[in-house]
């Protein structure tokens, strides 16, 4: 098995093939508002011409990356999956690393209400509530910037085990403890990383949030809208 044998990097460089075209890329992040769209509208997006986009459109169907749905006559593409969306975030906030000078460009349409309240980003809390949330971390002086990173202050250790949060077990774990994660619907940081996945899952356990049928939709429960409300009110 030689260096660039391709199954040692099972499916990267497929999937990264059909990002690297610009057209392609403008068809996934006009998706990203969670809409289904027909192709007509997709070709206007990414600016090209209509058998330039048909086939574009096929590749990312073919690749796995857009579904098809057809209503009657008509066609619509729509991202495939939530752990497509959750990818494209993520990639996006890689580029934003990357090139902070560059900023990534908001959805072509607006976010629908449920979805940018409050959703998954892979394994934590993203959304409205989430970038709300994470600024009263900061503003709490739970968390302080640790270089590119976050770490925990002696009042955010006593403050997450309050929310039965064990920090110790999240700095232990095989990844990055904590990161501001920008939101792709608000364009600010929101919790990433080992503590904003026990930060999702700790809600989840108080029963202030509940996962929904609907991917990456998350709802607010009453007990959590007067926690969050509480919480986050100025002391």
């Amino acid at each position: 098995m030689t260096d660039s044998d391709p199954n040692r990097f099972p499916g990267l460089s497929r999937i990264g093939a059909l990002l690297a075209d610009p057209g392609r890329a403008a068809m996934l992040w006009a998706l990203m508002d969670g809409s289904a769209r027909p192709a007509g509208e997709l070709t206007l997006i990414a600016g090209l011409s209509p058998s330039a986009a048909s086939a574009h459109l096929a590749r990312l169907t073919d690749g796995g990356l857009l579904a098809l749905d057809v209503r009657g006559r008509h066609r619509y593409y729509r991202l495939a999956s939530s752990d497509v969306a959750a990818s494209l975030e993520a990639l996006a906030n890689v580029a934003r690393a990357a090139a902070p000078q560059r900023p990534v460009p908001p959805p072509a349409h607006g976010v629908p209400a449920e979805l940018r309240h409050a959703r998954t980003c892979y394994d934590h809390m993203a959304g409205e509530l989430a970038v709300r949330i994470y600024d009263g971390l900061t503003a709490r002086g739970w968390l302080h910037t640790n270089g590119d990173s976050l770490d925990a202050t002696d009042a955010g250790v006593a403050g997450f085990a309050h929310w039965g949060i064990d920090v110790g077990a999240q700095r232990a774990r095989r990844r990055r403890f904590a990161c501001g994660c920008l939101d792709w619907s608000e364009r600010r940081p929101h919790l990433g990383g080992a503590l904003g996945a026990a930060l999702l899952d700790s809600f989840c356990t108080h029963g202030w949030i509940e996962r929904t049928a609907r991917p990456r939709v998350l709802r607010v429960t009453p007990a959590g809208h007067q926690t969050f409300d509480a919480w986050l009110s100025p002391a």
